[in-house]
Formats: C-alpha cells, structure tokens, sequence
C-alpha cells in the first residue's frame, strides 16, 4: 500500500503524534542515540495539539492507520502559548519583511524504523502543497546540536535565515518558500 501523507484529522493520529514525540525526546535519549538519530525538544499537550490542528493541521504520514511521521504546524496566532518558542517569533518577524505570510513548523518526527526512507521530505513536500495558498514560508528552528535534523531541512530546500547564539546554545532560523511546490 505505501506510506500516505496527508492533514491530520482524527484524535487517534493526535495521540499517535505524542506518543512519537515521547519516544524521541532528548531527556529519553542517551547521547549517542541524539547525536545518530536527532530528538525533539518541546512536549506538547493533546490539547495545545488539538488547538493548533484546528487552526492549521498538522502533516502526517501514515503506514496504514499508524502514525510514523509528522510535521507538526504552528500559526504565527500560536506565538505567545509556548514560552520556550516566544524569542523564535519576534526573530522571524524582524527577518521578514512586513505582512510576510509564514507558518512555523513546529516540530518534526520520523519513527525509527522507518528513518532513512524519504518520510522527511514526503512531509514537507505535503506541508508545501498544503500551505502554499495561504502561507509564503515555512520556518523552523533547529538546534545546532542537532545536526541529523539540520542537514535533512537543508537537504529539502531550507536555508538559514540567521544563526545565533541563546542561553549557550547555537540555532539556526531556517525557511522554505512554499511556492518551491508548485
């Protein structure tokens, strides 16, 4: 049948969505399995998930009815729920120019077993076809640590748009056009 990328739409694939995202936090994570396999940094609630698939659905790809990736998206309304991702916001919106229409993507996630497989550049190539109507970018920020996930968003098109020092850690603010889509 093959993998299928489409908008969430259910509450099973949300509660799918935290139990990857449980799975690949970097407290759980020893530090060999970070530096080879990536993590996630923030832990969602089902209900923030929930309010944010209402305003703009997250992209998932599904194996069946099982949730073995995401792309999790956050409208720029989303910008003062998290307070970790508050500085993120008032950067992209210095970098761009006034009225710039972006999506951020919020979070990204591959199950293990099916790392390796095209399931990153399937979600956000769906993410691009999805947004590219209403969205100009799609921005995200990744940690420098993080260089597994760094080096796939540049190898699907997202470039740097600064990269600056926070709390001692290094972060890279990278975009995507959407029209790249199309």
């Amino acid at each position: 049948m093959g993998i299928i990328y489409r908008q969430a739409h259910s509450a099973d694939q949300l509660e799918q969505i935290l139990e990857l995202q449980r799975e690949n936090l970097v407290e759980v994570l020893t530090e060999e399995m970070r530096t080879e396999e990536g993590f996630v940094s923030l832990k969602h609630s089902l209900e923030l998930l929930a309010h944010m698939n209402a305003v703009c659905p997250h992209i998932v790809a599904l194996d069946g009815d099982r949730v073995i990736g995401y792309a999790l998206s956050m409208h720029p309304s989303f910008s003062e729920e998290i307070p970790l991702i508050q500085p993120m916001f008032k950067r992209v919106k210095g970098l761009l120019a006034p009225g710039t229409r972006f999506m951020v993507m919020g979070q990204v996630c591959i199950a293990k077993d099916y790392r390796k497989k095209g399931i990153f550049r399937g979600l956000y190539h769906r993410m691009q076809v999805a947004l590219k109507n209403d969205f100009e970018w799609i921005i995200t920020e990744v940690d420098d640590r993080n260089q597994r996930s760094l080096n796939a968003h540049y190898a699907v098109g997202f470039t740097d748009m600064e990269v600056y020092e926070s709390d001692g850690r290094t972060w890279h603010l990278i975009g995507l056009p959407t029209a790249s889509s199309s």
